[in-house]
């Protein structure tokens, strides 16, 4: 899997209900013609991550198809998961504060 782009920001929790910090991360994927996955067209991850007295998480993610938003019934690999979690990690810090 590969990276192309990436937004990330941080979720504001207006009322306090939220314990650490979460970011959303937009992440497009460069296309791979033998992958299923793409069969559609392209694909991009929308993340969860969350980050709390000094741990973090991938709290959750969905694989939308780029053209139209759909949500798609599919799951990363181990080694894609771990992907995605580095990535993450190594980007959060990139969020602009409301």
């Amino acid at each position: 899997m590969n990276i192309t782009t990436y937004t990330v920001e941080k979720i504001n929790d207006t009322f306090g209900i939220l314990t650490g910090d979460r970011f959303e991360f937009m992440l497009e994927l460069a296309k791979d013609e033998e992958d299923e996955l793409f069969q559609d067209g392209d694909v991009s991850i929308k993340a969860l991550y969350k980050i709390e007295d000094g741990e973090e998480q991938l709290m959750k993610y969905d694989l939308i198809k780029s053209s139209d938003g759909q949500v798609l019934d599919f799951e990363l690999e181990d080694e894609e998961l771990e992907t995605v979690k580095a990535f993450c990690s190594d980007h959060w810090q990139d969020a602009q504060e409301n």
